[in-house]
């Protein structure tokens, strides 16, 4: 089965363990999906768990990263060095049941071109990473690898007995693989491991088209979030892993001498609670109210069983003082994107892919570098203080992302991509 194009309106197929969610790759994954659609090709979905709508979705339990025996072999790739050969024997029965239902779904959705989202990059599920590089080897299948993060990045893969996996499949080295990055370091960094070359395509938002104004049912927010009317409210918009240095948002309202609150929107997630614990009691000791409000803080509206009203994300932020951005590593950085997208003055430790890609391009931030110190703080009162100066920090970085992180921009790469996969006359 060699895929050799489909001239006109394409069948896009995305790849991932789950599309549900906030998580970073499944809000990129409907950008991209948006943008593709008003070109007007069709989109369909693969993976473990997904919210898109049924007609598009196919859903195999073993795609996702915690099926039981994903999790098996991943528990057994990293922690051990030696492999055991039942594992070895496992991952390959997943894989080639994997491999049927992606034939499956290429074939029943006739799909033209292959989009997979993270699954080459990072080894959450080995077994889906092996099945789509055999696919994609077997057929010359049409795909780009949108790779957000490289196991290179994470010190938990460093340490394994899978290297021959991630050798072959994360990523590949495939001809009809077209890769795409999200900021400088992953090309370069994929380029000397691998020889790999890539496009970058950073994360967008539609500038084009501002949020509109709080609704009525957005009205209650700071109260269902139990910021009280006389305090500063902070919005953390990340999930609790350790690599977003959340402890610096909890230290910036220690030494700020303001009656606030920081609200955090996400979940601990994959990666175990413990971190959650520490903030916990670390926000205790220095006695700083911190609440933890993902069961209300969702990817839609909605209610809880208890009555509870579910806010999406995008609800809160307008009524949020200040964005918190303290993350010691980001692939790119997406919440920093939607504080600047809803006009919000936002603190940013000097990560690296923001040093190197997004500071060049002259946002206004409070800055820090690795630690809050007195210039932060002071930095954050003045900015608090001076309603004009928020106005023009805000405006200045809303119209700077415009230009540079826009859907705009978006589709022009991603036409660029499918000219590369079909050739200029096709599309």
């Amino acid at each position: 089965m060699i895929n050799s194009g489909s001239p006109g309106k394409l069948n896009i197929g995305f790849i991932s363990t789950r599309f549900i969610g906030i998580d970073g790759v499944s809000l990129e994954t409907e950008k991209w999906a948006a943008v593709l659609e008003r070109l007007g090709h069709t989109c369909y979905y693969f993976s473990g768990q997904s919210d898109r709508p049924d007609e598009r979705n196919r859903i195999v339990p073993e795609a996702h990263f915690k099926h039981s025996d994903v999790e098996r072999i991943y528990n057994a790739a990293f922690s051990e060095r030696t492999r055991p050969p039942e594992i070895t024997n496992l991952l390959h029965q997943v894989r080639d049941h994997l491999k049927d239902q992606l034939a499956a779904f290429v074939r029943d959705f006739k799909i033209d071109l292959l989009v997979v989202e993270n699954a080459l990059s990072i080894p959450l599920n080995l077994p889906l990473g092996l099945a789509l590089t055999e696919f994609i080897a077997e057929t010359n299948f049409h795909t780009i690898a949108h790779n957000h993060d490289f196991f290179w990045e994470r010190k938990r893969f460093l340490v394994n007995c899978v290297w021959d996996y991630l050798n072959m499949a994360f990523p590949p080295h495939l001809p009809s693989i077209h890769h795409v990055v999200i900021n400088t370091a992953a090309s370069n960094q994929l380029s000397l491991r691998t020889g790999i070359s890539s496009l970058l395509i950073p994360n967008a938002i539609d500038f084009d088209n501002p949020p509109a104004a709080p609704d009525e049912y957005t009205a209650d927010v700071r109260s269902a979030l139990g910021v009280a009317p006389d305090e500063l409210f902070f919005l953390q918009p990340t999930r609790v892993v350790a690599r977003k240095g959340i402890e610096h948002s909890i230290e910036l309202l220690s030494y700020l001498g303001r009656k606030a609150r920081l609200v955090i929107s996400h979940a601990s997630g994959d990666e175990g609670y413990a971190y959650e614990k520490h903030l916990r009691e670390y926000a205790r000791r220095l006695s700083v109210a911190v609440n933890f409000e993902s069961d209300i803080i969702r990817e839609r509206r909605g209610q809880l069983a208890d009555g509870r009203k579910v806010y999406s994300l995008w609800d809160v932020y307008p009524h949020a003082d200040m964005v918190t951005y303290p993350s010691d590593i980001e692939g790119f950085g997406n919440a920093f994107l939607e504080a600047v997208y809803f006009r919000r003055p936002v603190v940013v430790n000097n990560y690296s892919i923001f040093d190197t890609d997004i500071k060049p391009r002259g946002f206004r931030v409070i800055e820090f570098d690795g630690y809050i110190d007195d210039n932060t703080v002071q930095h954050t009162r003045d900015v608090l203080d001076d309603p004009k100066l928020i106005s023009e920090m805000t405006e200045h970085n809303y119209q700077l992302a415009k230009r540079h992180y826009s859907y705009t921009m978006l589709e022009r790469r991603l036409q660029t991509l499918l000219a590369e996969c079909f050739g200029e006359d096709d599309l």
